[in-house]
């Protein structure tokens, strides 16, 4: 696991190919604008992510796919710790359409086509 300010699309490939169903784990910070990537469960990164200053609420998980960049399906917004009722989020999913356009936002600053 690692945070990254910049990783390739092929980087992304490679760590996908030791996951099942080709894909990386990967949680945001919204407010600290950071990614944690490349572990076996999102819960992980999450702590690893709360032992290094971040807080709870602005933590989400996502899985990205690879061989999906360029399209809507690369980021998919479906983690456990997304499961947050207190914050009005009920579901796996990242129901809120702006904590959505802030991940796109990070994933697309972090992620290159290199």
């Amino acid at each position: 696991m690692k945070q990254v300010n910049e990783i390739s699309i092929t980087e992304l490939r490679e760590m996908s190919e030791k996951m099942f169903g080709g894909i990386v784990k990967a949680d945001v910070d919204i407010a600290k604008k950071i990614i944690v990537v490349d572990a076996e469960l999102h819960a992980d990164i999450e702590q690893f992510m709360l032992d290094n200053g971040s807080r709870q609420n602005d933590l989400w998980g996502i899985n990205l796919h690879p061989d999906l960049f360029g399209t809507r399906d690369f980021i998919e917004f479906d983690s456990i710790i997304n499961i947050r009722p207190r914050q009005g989020n009920r579901s796996r999913y990242v129901e809120d359409d702006g904590v959505r356009g802030q991940i796109i936002e990070i994933v697309n600053e972090t992620v290159t086509d290199k």
